[in-house]
C-alpha cells in the first residue's frame, strides 16, 4: 500500500513505530496529485513547500521527543487539505471566486490553527462552489472538480474539492463546512465519511462566510475514526467566535464494547420519496437492518416534509449572502463587485429582495417562523428515539453539466440534509453501498444537539461490520 492511501489511524501508527517519516509521508499525498489531479482537479492551490517544511518540523519533534509528543500534537505529521474559504496565512484563498483570485490572508481561522497545533501538515487548498454557493462545485469560477469514480460525474458540493481529494487519497483527510449539505452530501458522492458537527461546536473564525448563522466546519474522512480524532481537535468554545458554545467537550474516542444495543433509531418515512432513487432507498433500508441486527430497536415515524425546509433555506440563505458579501467591494478585499459570478449575483439579489422594505415580513420573517417550527419538529422526534437515519442524497453523483440546468439543483440535493442545518444539528454521512454503475451511495445519521459522540459510535459500529468505505476508485 502507497503512505497517501493510509487512514489518519494508520498513517499515526506507522509514524509512532518509526515505519516511515513525516516527509515521506508527505512526499506520496504530494506525488498523488502531481499525478492525478490534473484529471480530478481537486485542488486550487497546493502548498508543496509549506508541507514539506511542517513535515520536516514533524519529523524532528519525533524523533526528539518520540511516541510522547502524540499526546500534545495528536495529528503530527498528518497532511490534510482545507476547503479554500478558510483563512490560511501565507497560502491564497479565493473561496473558488475570481473576486479573490489573488487574496492572501495575514492570518488563520481557527479551525487552521487549532490544526497547526496539533501538528497536521497543510498540502493545500481544495476547490468549491464560489463562495460555497451550490452542491455540485461545478459553478468554482476556476474549473469543476470530477467526481473520481467516474470522471464525467460531479463530486457534489460545495466541498467537492475536499471530498474528491480524501478519497482520491490525495490527502490523508481534508476540512470541508456545511451551510446545507455541503460536508455530508459530497461526502455521499465519493464515497468518504462526512461529520457535519452541531452549530457552534467548531469555530467559525476566518471561514469566509455565506449564511452565518448555519456555516459549521467539519471534518472529511476516510473513517469514522479519523473524523472523531479530527472533531477531537476542532471542537470548542473560541473567544474569536461568540457563537461556539462553552458546552465542555467530551472524549470523542470510540470502543468496540460501547456498541448500540437498545439504541433507538428512527426512520422518518417522508425521508424515503418516490422520485428517489430505488437504489439509494434499498442501500440505506439495508444499513438499516444491519443495525437492528446489533440490537438498535428500528422505529418509523413521521417528521415535517422537508420540502418546507427548502423554502425556508432559500430565504434565509440568500438573504444572509445579500448581507455577507456586501463586504467585497473591491476596496477592502480583491476585487471590484463587476468580478461576481452568475450564481452568486443571482443569489444576492433574491436576499435583497427578501430583505428590502414591504417583503421583509411576507418572505424573511415567515422563514423564520418556519425554522422554528421545524426545529419543534425535530425536538419532538428525538423524545421518541436517539437519532435519526435516512438517504444523504436523492440521488448517487449526477453527470457533469446538470447544475446548470436547474435553478434549484443545490437545494433539491440537500433536500434531505437541509432540516437538520437549519435546526444546528450534527449529521454524519457514511457509505452504504454502491450503485449498479459503481456509484457511491450515503447514509446519514442525525442526533440532539451536542450528540457528536453517539452519532460516531453508531458509524464505527457500521464500519466495522461493512467495508464500503474500504473501496477505492480506479484513477
Amino acid at each position: 500500500m502507497e503512505l497517501n492511501q493510509l487512514t489518519i489511524t494508520e498513517a499515526i501508527l506507522g509514524l509512532k513505530k518509526r515505519k516511515f517519516s513525516a516527509q515521506e509521508l508527505t512526499r506520496d499525498c504530494l506525488a498523488k496529485i502531481k499525478k492525478i489531479d490534473h484529471k480530478v482537479k481537486a485542488f486550487i492551490s497546493v502548498s508543496e513547500a509549506v508541507a514539506l517544511s511542517q513535515a520536516e518540523k514533524s519529523d524532528q519533534l519525533i524523533e526528539r521527543k518520540g511516541e510522547s509528543i502524540f499526546k500534545e500534537k495528536p495529528l503530527l505529521g498528518i497532511p490534510v487539505a482545507i476547503k479554500d474559504n478558510f483563512c490560511t496565512r501565507g497560502i491564497r484563498t479565493t473561496a473558488g471566486a475570481k473576486v479573490l483570485e489573488n487574496y492572501i490572508p495575514v492570518y488563520d481561522a481557527t479551525v487552521v490553527t487549532k490544526l497547526k497545533k496539533a501538528g497536521a501538515v497543510i498540502l493545500g487548498k481544495t476547490n468549491m462552489d464560489a463562495w460555497a454557493h451550490g452542491s455540485s462545485t461545478e459553478t468554482s469560477d476556476f474549473f469543476t472538480t470530477k467526481n473520481p469514480w467516474n470522471l464525467t460525474r460531479l463530486p457534489g458540493g460545495s466541498s467537492g474539492g475536499s471530498a474528491a481529494a480524501t478519497i482520491a487519497d490525495e490527502t490523508i483527510f481534508s476540512i470541508g463546512s456545511e451551510t446545507a449539505g455541503s460536508i455530508r452530501q459530497p461526502a455521499a458522492w465519493c464515497g468518504v465519511v462526512g461529520l457535519k458537527p452541531t452549530y457552534g461546536r467548531v469555530s467559525r473564525y476566518g471561514l469566509i462566510s455565506m449564511a452565518s448563522s448555519l456555516d459549521c466546519p467539519g471534518p472529511i474522512t476516510k473513517t469514522v475514526i479519523g473524523a472523531a480524532l479530527v472533531l477531537q481537535v476542532l471542537a470548542g468554545k473560541d473567544i474569536m467566535d461568540a457563537t461556539t458554545s462553552s458546552k465542555r467537550v467530551p472524549k470523542y474516542s470510540l470502543e468496540d464494547k460501547d456498541g448500540i444495543k437498545g439504541i433507538k433509531i428512527g426512520v422518518p418515512k417522508e425521508y424515503f420519496f418516490e422520485k428517489m432513487d430505488p437504489q439509494v432507498i434499498d442501500s440505506v433500508l439495508d444499513a438499516i437492518k444491519t443495525l437492528e441486527k446489533q440490537g438498535a430497536e428500528i422505529k418509523e415515524l413521521s417528521l415535517l416534509d422537508p420540502k418546507y425546509s427548502v423554502a425556508v433555506y432559500t430565504i434565509l440563505q440568500r438573504s444572509e449572502v445579500s448581507s455577507n458579501l456586501a463586504r467585497y467591494d473591491g476596496i477592502r478585499y480583491g476585487r471590484e463587485r463587476t468580478w461576481f459570478g452568475e450564481e452568486a449575483k443571482k443569489r444576492i439579489m433574491l436576499g435583497t429582495y427578501t430583505l428590502s422594505a414591504g417583503y421583509y415580513d411576507q418572505y424573511y420573517l415567515q422563514a423564520q417562523k418556519v425554522r422554528t417550527l421545524i426545529c419543534q419538529d425535530l425536538e419532538k422526534a428525538f423524545e421518541k428515539v436517539d437519532v435519526l437515519i435516512a438517504p444523504t442524497s436523492p440521488t448517487p453523483a449526477l453527470k457533469i453539466g446538470a447544475s446548470k440546468k436547474d435553478p434549484m439543483f443545490g437545494e433539491m440535493q440537500d433536500i434531505l440534509v437541509e432540516p437538520s442545518t437549519l435546526a444546528g444539528l450534527p449529521g454524519i454521512n457514511l457509505p452504504c453501498g454502491f450503485t449498479k454503475d459503481n456509484l457511491p451511495i450515503g447514509m446519514q445519521i442525525i442526533a440532539p444537539k451536542f450528540s457528536e459522540k453517539l452519532i460516531l459510535q453508531i458509524g464505527y459500529t457500521y464500519q466495522r461490520l461493512t467495508d464500503w468505505h474500504k473501496k477505492k476508485p480506479n484513477l
